[in-house]
């Protein structure tokens, strides 16, 4: 059953109203963006000044599931041994710290923690959700660090309750504020954390297990690329 399939679906907005052409635009971070050359990336003012810059006055800018990346050369935690990881598993949206973020299904606390680095997670939630037959599993990365208190597995949240907020570039990964969102099929064991790049030679394997996001977001904008 591939996740288009499973009746009776109908998520609520992830920042609590629905994404369109009106409030949002596309974001590109692939070398195609030749601005990206000019921007010193490890500079986190200058790199949200770029990114609120190319939002072009939108409330949201969007993007990123299975895109690959320059924007990763900021940080040594994409680098793994002779393999660099730059290709997205994620839908990324950038908005202001403290926008809210809301569970677009009802589902369950699998897991939290604060993925602490630079270039990193920051605080993280993963959710879980029951669709039909199937179990599939929400991520929540680059989050204010408050949105971890008081929390524990196996909290429910219901459809449209808020969950957590954008952290600030200080305590979410040393990025511009911004929602990291994912899905997983198969969790691999691990909690409060997953990989949400991968290197170029495993990308298959990953669009298996991490089906495109935007079933979820459905912004009307972006093409689909879910096989799953």
């Amino acid at each position: 059953m591939t996740l288009q399939l499973i009746p009776n679906i109908s998520p609520y907005p992830l920042m609590g109203e629905v994404l369109n052409d009106q409030n949002t635009i596309i974001l590109d971070f692939t070398e195609a963006n030749t601005a990206l050359a000019a921007v010193d990336l490890k500079n986190p003012l200058a790199f949200q000044e770029f990114v609120f810059g190319q939002m072009k006055g939108k409330k949201f800018g969007i993007g990123g599931y299975l895109e690959n990346r320059q924007i990763y050369r900021r940080s040594e935690v994409f680098a793994s041994g002779e393999k660099f990881r730059n290709i997205h598993l994620g839908i990324d949206i950038w908005a202001p710290a403290g926008s809210r973020v809301h569970a677009p299904l009802s589902g369950t606390v699998h897991s939290f923690k604060d993925n602490i680095g630079y270039g990193n997670y920051g605080p993280t939630i993963i959710l879980q959700h029951q669709l039909s037959d199937r179990v599939i599993y929400s991520l929540y990365g680059h989050l204010g660090s408050s949105d971890l208190d008081g929390l524990y597995e196996g909290k429910e949240f219901a459809k449209g309750e808020p969950i957590c907020h954008l952290g600030e570039e200080h305590e979410n990964g040393n990025w511009p504020p911004h929602l990291h969102f994912q899905l997983m099929l198969d969790m691999k064991d691990l909690k409060g954390d997953f990989p949400g790049v991968c290197c170029g030679d495993d990308a298959e394997y990953y669009q298996s297990i991490c089906p495109d996001p935007n079933f979820i977001i459905r912004y009307q904008g972006l093409p689909s690329t879910n096989k799953t």
